[in-house]
């Protein structure tokens, strides 16, 4: 097999494209392949598929291929141009590259094989191409992965907020926590942020919504009861976010206990901080020892905790009578323990008690959501090579979207 034997294969082409030249520069590590067509062929209109003669040309261009060992390799073509009747003069489909792209479908695929394991920084070094033409197959694949996407009933949802920068900035984002996919972004964690989404589905999926799992965010909760049919019966406040305010609760608990002991010269609590928080299964047996004895001191901060563990087992329970048993015998615990902040969740739960308890209706819970945060808190810390919230948001749908994002083959001309 000769050189353009070689390269026909490994290009795929096929009729009517013919390989006419393979250029070897040694010295500038590139291989120059040039494709021409076979004469008097007929092409098919790129927007309805009439075969029609060639019109013209465009000048020659260019498209970076997989490297031939370490040698770059690019394939040159003049792209046939038809003129149909309906749609006017317009460029053909060629079978190694997408539209609009300057690289062939092999290497735009193993560009987002590349994306998907590390940054766009990383990746434009190893591929040996821009910054922003990195970028760029990245932008492309998302937007071909949302043309591609079918309409279909998201049932189970989880809403909540992003922190995206330094102070009040958040980004809102909705997830099918049944696929475990980000399928809405928007700006800030206003009524509008949410509602937006909400607006993009059809009455069909806007019945078809089962349930969704969110905080206590009362911009949230008033978006889904405008646009969400018997949304009440349907919002289940997360245990997650419930649990993370009842940790905040213990740790000014202890902040405030520890201040008063500090005083008297007692540092019992010095270095406890993140003990308190733990679940009592998950502490890890260094500190256990120790954290027996500090639960044995009669601490305010121990009796937070020990109410923190019975509201946690809130959700352990199978059916909704005993659950609401549970938590009537926990409400009145923390409404008497003479601890304002659980005092103060407690006060909050009651509020929102029905929402709290359609858990054990639908069971749903944010832990996706918190699943994909921890992804795009990942995708953050990288992105010092995202330049804008737009880029912020598309690596997010490339990562997090399931969408499909293939380089796919288009038609075949002829």
């Amino acid at each position: 097999m000769d050189t353009t034997e070689l390269y026909t294969v490994l290009l795929g082409l096929s009729e009517p494209w013919d390989l006419v030249d393979v250029l070897v520069a040694e010295a500038q590590q590139r291989v120059d392949v040039h494709v021409e067509h076979e004469p008097a062929i007929r092409f098919p209109c790129p927007r309805c598929g009439t075969p029609l003669p060639v019109y013209d040309h465009t000048p020659v261009r260019t498209w970076r291929h997989l490297d031939s060992c370490h040698f770059g390799t690019f394939l040159h073509a003049a792209i046939p141009r038809v003129a149909c009747r309906r749609h006017g003069v317009k460029q053909v489909l060629v079978p190694w590259a997408l539209p609009s792209s300057r690289f062939t479908i092999p290497f735009e695929q193993f560009a987002l094989e590349v994306l998907r394991e590390t940054d766009v920084q990383g990746a434009a070094r190893l591929l040996r191409i821009s910054w922003d033409q990195t970028w760029a197959v990245m932008e492309r694949a998302v937007a071909r992965g949302h043309r591609r996407k079918r309409r279909r009933v998201l049932r189970f949802l989880g809403v909540d907020e992003k922190s995206v920068g330094a102070g009040q900035d958040y980004l809102t984002l909705v997830t099918d926590l049944t696929r475990s996919t980000v399928e809405y972004i928007a700006d800030d964690r206003t009524k509008d942020s949410l509602a937006g989404f909400f607006a993009g589905l059809t009455a069909r999926q806007l019945a078809g919504i089962k349930a969704i799992a969110m905080d206590m965010w009362r911009p949230f909760i008033r978006a889904t009861r405008e646009h969400v049919p018997q949304a009440d019966s349907k919002i289940v406040f997360d245990r997650f976010h419930i649990m993370k305010h009842m940790n905040e609760a213990v740790d000014a608990v202890r902040k405030k206990e520890h201040r008063q002991l500090r005083q008297g010269g007692d540092d019992t609590l010095s270095g406890t901080k993140y003990l308190w928080l733990f679940a009592e299964e998950n502490l890890p047996e260094r500190h256990r020892e120790r954290f027996a004895a500090l639960k044995g001191l009669h601490l305010k901060t121990a009796r937070a905790w020990a109410l923190k563990e019975m509201l946690r087992d809130l959700w352990r329970y199978r059916r909704l009578g005993w659950a609401l048993k549970h938590f009537r015998s926990w409400d009145q615990w923390a409404s008497r323990s003479r601890l304002e902040p659980v005092r103060k969740v407690a006060a909050m739960l009651r509020t929102h008690l029905s929402n709290v308890l359609t858990y054990f209706e639908h069971r749903i819970t944010t832990a996706a959501c918190e699943g994909l945060n921890n992804k795009i808190q990942a995708i953050k810390h990288s992105a010092y090579g995202f330049r804008n919230r737009d880029h912020f948001r598309t690596a997010i749908f490339f990562h997090c979207g399931g969408l499909d994002l293939r380089a796919a083959l288009p038609r075949k001309a002829g």
